[in-house]
C-alpha cells in the first residue's frame, strides 16, 4: 500500500512538473525597434515574465543618436517598445539594468529616466562599462510581467 501511495505521489509531481514546464514555453518578441547589433531576440517571455535584451540608443535603421542624452531617450524609447509588443508597458517594469560608459552621467541619465515612470519605480541597477558595442553610450535592459 505505501509503495502504491509513494509511486502515485510521484506521478503526480511528475506530472505537477511537466504541466509548469510546458506552461512557462518560452516565447521570442521581434518587434523590429532596431537593427539588432548581433544574433539575439529584442526579448523573450517565459510565462508572465518578460525579459528584455539591452537596448542601445539606435534608432531602427541601427543609427546611434548624437550624445548620452539623445541616445538615453532613444534606449527607453526603444525599451518601452518592445516591452508594449510583449503586451506589457512601463508600469510593470520589476527590474531594469543601466550600462553606461562614464558613471559621471548617472545625473543626466535619471532625470530622463525618471520622465518614463509615475511615482512607482522599478528595482534598478546603474553601473559603469569600459565600452558598449557599436560605440553606444549607455545601454538599458529590463524584466517585466505581463
Amino acid at each position: 500500500m505505501k509503495k502504491s501511495i509513494a509511486s502515485f505521489v510521484v506521478c503526480c509531481l511528475v506530472m505537477l512538473l511537466a504541466t509548469a514546464a510546458l506552461a512557462a514555453e518560452r516565447k521570442a518578441v521581434h518587434p523590429g525597434v532596431t537593427k539588432g547589433a548581433g544574433p539575439y531576440s529584442q526579448a523573450v517571455m517565459v510565462g508572465d515574465l518578460i525579459y528584455t535584451s539591452g537596448q542601445l540608443g539606435m534608432d531602427s535603421s541601427g543609427k546611434l543618436a548624437d550624445g548620452l542624452e539623445a541616445q538615453t531617450r532613444q534606449a527607453m524609447g526603444n525599451g518601452k517598445k518592445v516591452v508594449e509588443a510583449a503586451g506589457s508597458d512601463m508600469t510593470k517594469l520589476v527590474k531594469v539594468t543601466i550600462f553606461m560608459t562614464d558613471i559621471k552621467d548617472y545625473d543626466t541619465v535619471n532625470k530622463i529616466y525618471s520622465g518614463y515612470f509615475g511615482s512607482e519605480f522599478p528595482a534598478r541597477t546603474a553601473l559603469q562599462v569600459a565600452n558598449l558595442p557599436l560605440g553606444g553610450l549607455i545601454e538599458i535592459e529590463a524584466i517585466a510581467v505581463k
